[in-house]
């Protein structure tokens, strides 16, 4: 059963280990200058942790539907620990990208706990049980980048990681304790078996398909901005790593509206609440296109930007644990496999965009993934008082 303190347990869990992806990206400047690489250079870091957790979650988070989750987790917590002692001590930016990569891959924990949660929870309400663990996960990604700027300036990007280290060691400790135990339903499955059913599900199921199709375009705006966001801030502000990385919290309205975006959803339906979070995203970027003439546009497309994305992603899990509860952890694994795989390119192509033609160029990527992915979402997600019936588990 999901208590009051277990869900609380559960939101720390997505916060901490979610705040792993994107340490480096406040402190990339300090990066490239004391391992004495390009700024460009420097952005393989991010793109590769982000590739790794795009690896982990097709590799490993299947194995929720086949294995107890609690052994699964509080491995995955002690593996993800010793890969970021591995980039405190990184002597390279070759060592750090592939230290990155390592973090990615061992980190997805928050896809095997917002399953967990539904499942504890009974299968229902998903929308608000998704929208409160994804608040906490966003909690994480917020406070990530507000700490690891100031602490990077502070005392040196190594810091960083050194203090995830501590935070991952004292949440380990605490879900040791409190963690139930989460028998699979999907037994009968091989490891081989459970990954050849991925394609399946994705191309076999329209809603699973569409659904997926619309994440990796949102995960392109979304990639393309924060992956820049810190030179943009650098080159036309002149703020250093500690405002970067403050500036994040200006989208902490983000981690507030998802459990009113899950609760909307759960309310109004699919259909209507990715019309309103996609467009908000839309007009995000369109309010940072304005670019660099004054700071109050980032700070006020950020938040709409923010609340669009994450907000869509609430959306998006809901629509997919209304089908079968046996396939819940290969759902979650398709859809943030092809959402990171979006971050991954957009973060690519932004730093690359960032560096030939500048923010406008930029600013064009993210209104268009934006856009391209609304009419695909609308059409994946089942309207007001007809929700999508719960489909057969893929064998």
């Amino acid at each position: 059963m999901l208590t009051a303190r277990l869900t609380a347990v559960l939101a720390v869990t997505c916060a901490v280990t979610s705040s792993n992806i994107y340490l480096v990206q406040p402190v990339l400047e300090q990066v490239a200058a004391d391992l004495h690489v390009s700024e460009g250079a420097a952005g393989t870091v991010p793109t590769a942790t982000q590739l790794g957790y795009a690896a982990g979650i097709l590799l490993l988070v299947p194995l929720g539907d086949i294995r107890n989750r609690r052994p699964l987790i509080l491995a995955m917590m002690a593996a993800t620990t010793l890969a970021l002692v591995a980039a405190a001590l990184a002597p390279s930016i070759g060592w750090l990208a592939g230290a990155g990569f390592a973090i990615g891959l061992l980190t997805p924990i928050p896809q095997l706990v917002l399953p967990l949660g539904v499942a504890l929870a009974g299968g229902q309400r998903q929308g608000r049980v998704v929208g409160v663990l994804q608040g906490g996960l966003l909690v994480g990604l917020l406070a990530s980048r507000a700490y690891s700027g100031a602490l990077g300036e502070l005392l040196g990007w190594r810091q960083v990681y050194w203090c995830s280290v501590a935070m991952m060691v004292v949440v380990g400790l605490v879900l040791l304790r409190a963690l139930p135990s989460a028998p699979a339903k999907a037994t009968g499955l091989s490891y081989a078996a459970l990954l050849r059913t991925l394609p399946k599900l994705l191309l076999g199921n329209k809603v699973v398909l569409g659904v997926c199709v619309s994440g990796v375009l949102v995960g392109v705006a979304f990639g393309a901005f924060w992956n820049t966001l810190s030179f943009v801030l650098l080159r036309e502000f002149g703020f250093g790593p500690a405002i970067v990385g403050l500036f994040g919290l200006v989208a902490a309205a983000s981690a507030a509206t998802s459990p009113m975006a899950g609760r909307f959803t759960d309310r109004f339906g699919g259909r209507r609440g990715q019309l309103l979070l996609i467009g908000t995203a839309i007009l995000g970027w369109g309010v940072l296109a304005i670019g660099p003439s004054w700071v109050g546009w980032f700070l006020l497309g950020t938040v709409l930007l923010d609340i669009g994305v994450w907000g869509n992603q609430v959306v998006n899990q809901a629509v997919l644990f209304g089908l079968h509860s046996g396939d819940h952890s290969r759902l979650n694994t398709l859809y943030f496999f092809t959402r990171f795989l979006g971050i991954a390119a957009g973060s690519a192509v932004g730093a690359q965009l960032w560096s030939d033609w500048g923010w406008g160029a930029v600013s064009l990527l993210g209104v268009l993934a934006a856009v391209a992915a609304l009419p695909i979402a609308l059409a994946a997600a089942p309207r007001a008082g007809q929700p999508q019936p719960a489909s057969p588990s893929v064998r």
